[in-house]
């Protein structure tokens, strides 16, 4: 009795080393990747910026200081175009005049995407694909494009910058 009383002991302690060896192999191996959870919380209808609100500071950038109310801000250039209307797509503009150029949001049927517009680039701020939508992004140093897809149906909002300000194209195919 003794003698497997001792067996099923080391049993356990074998396997349970062997169980956190592997945890702790896969943990390290997967983490910084696609599976790790979002890092920003999806912007909702009620949270849409508005003029006079103040974006929030970016983790990896400081707020800017604000100016006094005395002083007039700069006005921030708009897009050299507006995105195109396509069925399905309701683009909402929610912008914020932000000191490094304009906040703007863009719903579709399959999602929201929100960029930082300046003049000479854009960074996306966040994408989040509707219910039963799924989504991917590319990035490059020139565009920016989140495609949002359901079965069949695919939703695609593009945001260039080569040789001009940036513009945001909203097409569904």
């Amino acid at each position: 009795m003794r003698r497997g009383l001792v067996h099923v002991l080391a049993w356990s302690l074998a396997t349970g080393a062997a169980v956190t060896l592997s945890w702790w192999g896969v943990h390290t191996v997967m983490a910084g990747t696609a599976y790790d959870p979002p890092r920003a919380l999806p912007i909702t209808a009620g949270d849409a910026t508005t003029q006079e609100s103040k974006p929030l500071a970016s983790s990896t950038e400081r707020a800017k200081p604000s100016k006094s109310p005395s002083s007039k801000a700069p006005e921030s250039p708009e897009p050299s175009s507006t995105p195109s209307k396509t069925p399905g797509a309701s683009p909402s503009p929610s912008s914020s005049a932000a000191s490094s150029g304009q906040v703007k949001s863009y719903d579709t049927e399959g999602g929201r995407a929100v960029f930082a517009l300046d003049k000479t680039y854009a960074t996306l701020v966040s994408a989040t694909p509707a219910s039963g939508w799924s989504m991917q992004v590319w990035k490059t140093e020139t565009w920016i494009r989140v495609e949002y897809a359901s079965g069949a149906d695919r939703v695609s909002v593009f945001c260039t910058w080569h040789d001009s300000a940036p513009r945001v194209q909203i097409g569904t195919y």
